[in-house]
């Protein structure tokens, strides 16, 4: 049998793993109760710090889209790129990881309207597609040379609507 076919069953592993985490944060936001805020006044300063935090996460993740074009030879590259791009991926995760924490633990998995369903789909793809992304870079010769760019833009694509569905919406509805 070939050395490939072998290998075969574990592509798909990074994508089922993503999946696997995509389902159980949506599960979880949506069976728990829901927390809420102690108060209006906290409520609107920590919903604007964590605006603040989610327009961050989004630029970092402009930096990761210029980066990733360099790295495959649509842009020019230098030495430093590989460097930026991983860390502003980690520093974009972790800017991201109290925004989440919060959104789940006080808010939920919410299908109150088309805006909040929407970000808590985009908010369980984006660590989905996050996992898948990671599993796939640390076993290189596992996947296919597609599969690495589709799991960044997916995640592109998550952090984008995440942005659009609360940021944005935060801006035009209650201001800067």
């Amino acid at each position: 049998m070939e050395a490939a076919t072998l290998r075969r069953p574990r592509v798909w592993l990074p994508v089922v793993a993503g999946v696997g985490v995509a389902v159980t944060l949506g599960v979880y936001g949506r069976l728990h109760d829901p927390a809420g805020t102690s108060g209006i006044g906290d409520a609107l300063r920590l919903q604007s710090s964590k605006v603040w935090l989610a327009t961050t996460v989004f630029l970092l993740a402009a930096v990761q889209l210029t980066t990733a074009f360099s790295l495959y030879g649509r842009l020019p590259s230098a030495p430093w790129i590989p460097a930026l791009h991983r860390w502003s991926g980690r520093v974009a995760l972790l800017l991201s990881l109290p925004i989440a924490v919060h959104c789940l633990y006080a808010l939920g998995f919410s299908s109150g309207s088309p805006r909040t369903l929407a970000h808590s789909v985009l908010g369980c793809l984006f660590y989905g597609a996050f996992v898948t992304k990671m599993l796939l870079i640390s076993r290189p010769g596992d996947s296919r040379p597609w599969m690495l760019p589709l799991a960044g833009g997916l995640v592109l694509t998550a952090i984008t609507g995440l942005w659009l569905t609360s940021s944005l919406w935060f801006f035009t509805t209650v201001g800067f």
